[in-house]
């Protein structure tokens, strides 16, 4: 007789037909948004140094990547933009003819179906880099979400899907809320970075946005990495505030907390697959060091499996290409 129970696990792990047939967990490429950067000007792709894989572009060039994402299945974008111009407010954010609402524009005409999800910050259009006003050398959160409002409500007037604040400002969900309710847009949803923490793996993303602090760092207003409890009391605020869906960031690192948000509030979750994540696969795999594919596989479906509904990532079209191969 064996020394072991007679249910054996492997049995059932010997093809990849058996496999598939009692898979729990799956990835499908409608769950996946793809990040875009966009600048004026027309016919300008320019790449990220440290991003191998992804550009600044202008609209047209934007079109043509978010065109690509919607043939393979891809159900979102999330745009970010690189302004003309800086100043202390970062009063580019909502300019009605600045490069994200032009974007907004072009998507809404050219892809309706694809969902249009616009970031809701000040960091890439402040002079400072921070994510609101500064008075006496640190970020004043009052002052800052009447800004904040007034981008989110641009955004929704040049026709974005979703609102995606990033800030990370006390209260900011309550305010854009209010703002966009007033202004006839109540029907637009509120994605908020609610789990949102300080920590170095956004550094790639900085270079992409432009948007690097120019003193000091944002552990003021980001969260802290050691803290579970206190990124759950951040999540119910902001459903208490009006939220429809929430978001942790960055995810790998942060499988736990997916985990607890998902079970704990049962609300829609997003993670954001972040620029260091990305990097670093990429690096590694471009070295020989990993099997960079089923890395890539591997990290978005350990995503899925910690409770995430949406994954915001870099690799977007290239997982939705090898996931229609199989």
């Amino acid at each position: 007789m064996p020394s072991f129970p007679s249910y054996r696990p492997r049995r059932l792990r010997r093809t990849a037909a058996l496999r598939r047939l009692v898979r729990e967990t799956w990835l499908q490429p409608s769950q996946l948004v793809l990040p875009l950067f966009v600048r004026s000007g027309t016919a300008i792709r320019q790449p990220v140094d440290s991003m191998p894989g992804v550009d600044q572009t202008s609209v047209d060039e934007l079109l043509r990547d978010a065109r690509e994402a919607a043939s393979l299945g891809v159900s979102g974008v999330l745009l970010f933009g690189i302004p003309d111009r800086k100043d202390a407010t970062g009063s580019e954010a909502w300019n009605d003819d600045a490069p994200v609402q032009q974007a907004i524009r072009a998507l809404k005409r050219e892809l309706p179906d694809l969902v249009v999800i616009t970031d809701v910050c000040l960091c890439e259009y402040t002079e400072h880099g921070h994510c609101g006003v500064i008075r006496d050398g640190a970020v004043d959160n009052d002052a800052t979400l009447e800004l904040l409002a007034r981008e989110a409500v641009s955004h929704a007037r040049a026709g974005a899907d979703i609102i995606a604040p990033s800030d990370m400002m006390d209260g900011r969900v309550a305010a854009i809320r209010a703002a966009l309710d007033n202004e006839g847009f109540s029907e637009i949803p509120i994605l908020a970075y609610a789990a949102k923490f300080a920590g170095p793996f956004y550094g790639p993303f900085r270079e992409a946005a432009e948007s690097t602090p120019q003193f000091g760092d944002r552990r003021a207003y980001q969260m802290d990495a050691a803290n579970a409890d206190e990124a759950l009391r951040e999540v119910f605020l902001d459903i208490e505030e009006g939220a429809d869906m929430v978001m942790v960031k960055p995810a790998g690192p942060f499988l736990d907390i997916i985990h607890r948000v998902k079970a704990e509030t049962g609300y829609p979750v997003a993670a954001y697959q972040v620029s260091g994540e990305y990097a670093m696969i990429q690096a590694a795999g471009e070295r020989g060091w990993i099997d960079r594919e089923r890395v890539m596989m591997d990290s978005l479906l350990s995503i899925r499996r910690a409770g995430a509904d949406v994954i915001i990532t870099y690799f977007a079209r290239e997982a939705a290409r090898l996931l229609a191969r199989h």
